[in-house]
């Protein structure tokens, strides 16, 4: 079998009730050789059951996003590596602009975002997200992060951390070259800031930043947070 280009590592807990729709939407990405690897956590619903018949690797791993994310990466094959989180839509093609930003040089890059929800203020907060990722080069998870695997590799991955892995991530990469950002959006829920309350989800988001900014130190801020790891 030929090792396929691109792997799409989806990290996961609890995601039962959205998981095949989100599979599903894959599923051309797989017939163009796509390699699709959903890492659980540990749920206690069937996420890893229902994900299993439309991945090419439904694992388990210790909980915890990056942790998640990295155990996926170690099983993957592709070239390049995809981190995409459960409640994300990728938008169509989405394997052809990775790999035509990979051809022309790039090391690692994301999608701009589009946030789901019928609040008014989700659009202002997707623009600022993007916004501010290409004024500080870094990236969100939920901007669906990809990196070609051997400057993965090259980082030591993901920080394990309890949040802000992302950004953490992000920091090293820029280490060897400024992110790609690509102007197609890839789709994500708000149902974090939907639930919690858009301006407070906000506020809360802004703080913590700036407090792991200053120094912070990853657990504090998880404490903080408050909510379970596969809702950020």
């Amino acid at each position: 079998m030929a090792t396929p280009p691109l792997s799409v590592i989806i990290p996961a807990l609890n995601e039962s009730a959205g998981i095949v729709s989100q599979l599903e939407a894959l599923q051309d990405l797989r017939r163009q050789d796509a390699e699709i690897i959903l890492v659980d956590g540990g749920s206690d619903d069937n996420t890893l059951e229902l994900a299993s018949p439309l991945v090419d690797l439904a694992m388990m791993s210790q909980r915890g996003r990056a942790t998640q994310m990295n155990a996926g990466a170690r099983s993957s094959t592709g070239d390049a590596l995809l981190f995409l989180h459960a409640d994300t839509l990728l938008p169509a093609g989405a394997d052809q602009f990775i790999h035509g930003a990979i051809a022309a040089g790039a090391v690692w890059g994301r999608f701009d975002i589009r946030i789901a929800g019928a609040h008014p203020l989700l659009l202002l907060v997707a623009r600022m997200m993007n916004w501010r990722s290409r004024l500080t080069g870094i990236a969100t998870g939920d901007q669906a992060i990809f990196v070609r695997r051997s400057t993965f590799e090259q980082i030591g991955g993901y920080p394990e951390l309890p949040l802000m892995e992302d950004i953490a991530l992000s920091k090293r990469l820029k280490r060897i070259a400024v992110p790609v950002c690509l102007r197609e959006c890839v789709v994500t829920s708000g149902r974090r800031w939907e639930k919690h309350g858009v301006t407070r989800t906000i506020l809360l988001m802004w703080r913590l930043r700036a407090a792991y900014f200053f120094g912070a130190a990853p657990e504090e801020l998880a404490a903080r947070y408050g909510y379970p790891p596969h809702a950020r």
